[in-house]
C-alpha cells in the first residue's frame, strides 16, 4: 500500500495520539474561522452580507487596475472579476455573493480599499480579530478574485494583500432569486452602515483637528467635502444612462499608484439614486354618522 505523504510505517509510542490531538485542534480552529468565531469579544449573528444591491447597477470598484487571478465558480468554470478597462461584470453566482456577503470580509475589504495593502496580522489588530480568522477570510476573498497578494510589498515571510479593482455589478432585483435577495438586502445594510460610520469617523477627526488662532482649520483638506442632493425626473433608460456616465467619469480619474501625483489622497465616492416613494393615501374623512355622546 502506498505511503501517505508525511507518514511512516513505524511510529514511536504516543506519536499517533499527539498527532491526533493536534489534528483535532487544527480542525476545531478551521471550524471557528469558517463560522467567524475567534477569541476576541465580537460575534456576528448575521448570516453573511456585503455591499450593494437593487437595480443591478451597484458596483464594486478598486483603486487601480492590476492583474487579476482566476477562481472557479460553482459550476467549475473559471471566475475572473473584470477590471474597469474590461467593462462591467455581473456577479450572479450565489456562492460568490455569499462569500462576499460576510461581515468580517466586508470589514477587511473596506480596510484594504481605504488604507491600502495590509497583512493578516495588521487586519487582525485593526479589526479586533485573530490572525487565524483574517488569514482564512483573506484566502476566501482571494479564491473569488476580490483580493490578491501585493507583489513587491512582502518582507521576509510576510504576505501582504490588496483589494483587486474591478467594475463588478449585481443582477437586477427582478432577476434575483428569493435567497439572493436576502443576501443582497443584508449586503446593502452592511454597506450603507459602514459608509455612515466612515463619515462619522471623518466628522470626529475634523472636530478634533488643529486650528489657527482665528479658528480656521490648518488642514488644507478641510474643505474637501463636496456634496450634492437633488431631484430630477427621468425615464428608466435615462436613469441607466445617467449611472453609466457617472461610472465613466469615475474611471477617468482612476490611475495606477505610479501615476498618482504627490499630495493625492484616497477619496471615497458614493452614488445612490432611487425613485421617490409613492405618496401616502390621504386619510379617510370622518364619518358623518358618528354621534357625540351627551354628558351624563
Amino acid at each position: 500500500m502506498a505511503e501517505q505523504p508525511g507518514t511512516t510505517d513505524a511510529e514511536r509510542p504516543g506519536e499517533r495520539t499527539d498527532r491526533d490531538d493536534r489534528t483535532r485542534r487544527n480542525d476545531r480552529t478551521r471550524r471557528d474561522d469558517r463560522t467567524g468565531s475567534d477569541n476576541s469579544a465580537d460575534s456576528d449573528n448575521s448570516a453573511g452580507n456585503d455591499n450593494r444591491t437593487g437595480s443591478g447597477n451597484r458596483t464594486l470598484h478598486g483603486d487601480a487596475d492590476r492583474p487579476l487571478r482566476d477562481a472557479p465558480d460553482s459550476h467549475g468554470n473559471r471566475f475572473r472579476p473584470a477590471t474597469a478597462t474590461e467593462g462591467p461584470q455581473e456577479l450572479s453566482d450565489l456562492r460568490v455573493l455569499k462569500a462576499l456577503a460576510q461581515p468580517r470580509r466586508q470589514q477587511m475589504l473596506q480596510h484594504l480599499t481605504v488604507h491600502g495593502p495590509a497583512t493578516s496580522a495588521t487586519l487582525a489588530r485593526a479589526l479586533g480579530l485573530n490572525t487565524g480568522a483574517t488569514s482564512y477570510h483573506l484566502r476566501e476573498l482571494a479564491r473569488y478574485g476580490f483580493v490578491e497578494e501585493a507583489r513587491g510589498a512582502a518582507h521576509g515571510r510576510e504576505r501582504w494583500w490588496r483589494a483587486v479593482p474591478g467594475d463588478r455589478r449585481f443582477p437586477p432585483r427582478s432577476r434575483q432569486s428569493p435567497e439572493m435577495r436576502l443576501v443582497m438586502d443584508e449586503l446593502n445594510h452592511l454597506s450603507y452602515a459602514a459608509d455612515l460610520e466612515l463619515f462619522a469617523q471623518l466628522q470626529r477627526e475634523r472636530s478634533q483637528g488643529h486650528h489657527r488662532p482665528d479658528g480656521a482649520e490648518t488642514d488644507e483638506w478641510a474643505d474637501a467635502l463636496p456634496s450634492s442632493r437633488g431631484t430630477i425626473r427621468l425615464t428608466l433608460p435615462e436613469l441607466h444612462e445617467f449611472f453609466e456616465e457617472y461610472i465613466a467619469l469615475l474611471n477617468r480619474y482612476k490611475r495606477p499608484d505610479a501615476d498618482t501625483p504627490d499630495g493625492a489622497r484616497t477619496v471615497l465616492t458614493r452614488f445612490l439614486a432611487f425613485p421617490a416613494p409613492a405618496p401616502l393615501p390621504a386619510p379617510a374623512a370622518p364619518s358623518d354618522n358618528r354621534r357625540e355622546s351627551e354628558p351624563s
